[in-house]
């Protein structure tokens, strides 16, 4: 039997924790009756997408994005429509892919899970061209997306910080939300297209996304006062936000978005810039990627 070909794509730089032992974790617990391993690192940012394009044109079975959620939309994002697998060592900040398909978080249990190799299809998402395999959306999130990228620091503890910081000045805007076959017109604080059901660090926007549906959750939160931010923040850290009064959930398979003007817009965390009409679509089942059949947990 032949082996199964696989590459580690390692960015040294995401995340809080160090990478330099990872290459001596991976050969050491990797199954080596098994898998015939590449091990390289990332260089420059986009560098994850070049590396992977380059293994599935060479027939890798499957590339492990070992960072985080940048990192693994970068590798994730080649790997579309090829036979190619994606897998996962999650060392970001948020690791909303890894936590959302149950993939452990530290990287003996998720070398553990790769060397097992149960393959499964996953939905992804696409926003003005770009792919998602979280979430991507308008409103505060995207705001606080594009403040902390700025920062010099990563992890939880920055993050929380520029949450209550881009609070008090933050203003909602109205939005149409068409999905072909209906209009809802909504002032929202947050409209969040997911594909799985969280941010990342277990902050559950869409407790009851499914990434094997074909469907988006497009999730709306309506404007709240501040007394409302303790019930809110506890929902959403215990998948009980669909619960809360605030959150609108529609599901369609194409949106197209009109805000009130151009501003920040996140896909997987990541920031950039788009104008006033977004056009948000889900690929049903076009990526494969190694995690156990996805199970809810609601």
């Amino acid at each position: 039997m032949s082996s199964i070909k696989i590459a580690f794509i390692i960015n040294p730089h995401s995340g809080t924790n160090k990478k330099v032992n990872l290459p001596n974790m991976i050969e050491s617990n990797i199954d080596k009756n098994k898998f015939e391993t590449t091990i390289c690192f990332t260089e420059y940012a986009g560098h994850g997408n070049v590396l992977a394009k380059q293994f599935a044109a060479e027939g890798y079975d499957a590339v492990v994005a070992c960072g985080g959620d940048g990192t693994v939309n970068e590798v994730a994002s080649a790997l579309t429509e090829t036979d190619t697998a994606l897998a996962v060592i999650p060392s970001g900040s948020g690791n909303g892919l890894a936590r959302h398909l149950h993939i452990p978080l530290n990287a003996q249990g998720a070398l553990e899970l790769i060397n097992k190799f149960p393959v499964s299809p996953l939905d992804y998402g696409t926003v003005n061209g770009k792919k998602f395999f979280c979430t991507c959306g308008s409103g505060f999130d995207a705001q606080v997306s594009a403040d902390f990228a700025k920062q010099g620091t990563r992890g939880l503890l920055t993050y929380l910080k520029v949450i209550l910081k881009d609070y008090w000045n933050y203003q909602p805007q109205t939005y149409i939300i068409d999905d072909g076959k209906e209009k809802h017109e909504e002032k929202a604080f947050v409209v969040t297209f997911a594909n799985a059901s969280q941010y990342g660090n277990d902050g559950f926007i869409a407790p009851l996304a499914s990434a094997q549906d074909g469907l988006l959750d497009v999730c709306v939160l309506l404007p709240f006062h501040w007394y409302s931010i303790p019930k809110i923040a506890y929902q959403l850290l215990t998948r009980k936000l669909h619960h809360n009064s605030h959150l609108k959930i529609y599901k369609a398979k194409d949106v197209l978005l009109r805000r009130e003007s151009a501003g920040p817009f996140h896909y997987d965390g990541d920031p950039t810039e788009f104008g006033e009409e977004i056009k948000v679509s889900i690929v049903h089942g076009a990526l494969k990627v190694v995690a156990d059949e996805e199970t809810k947990t609601v």
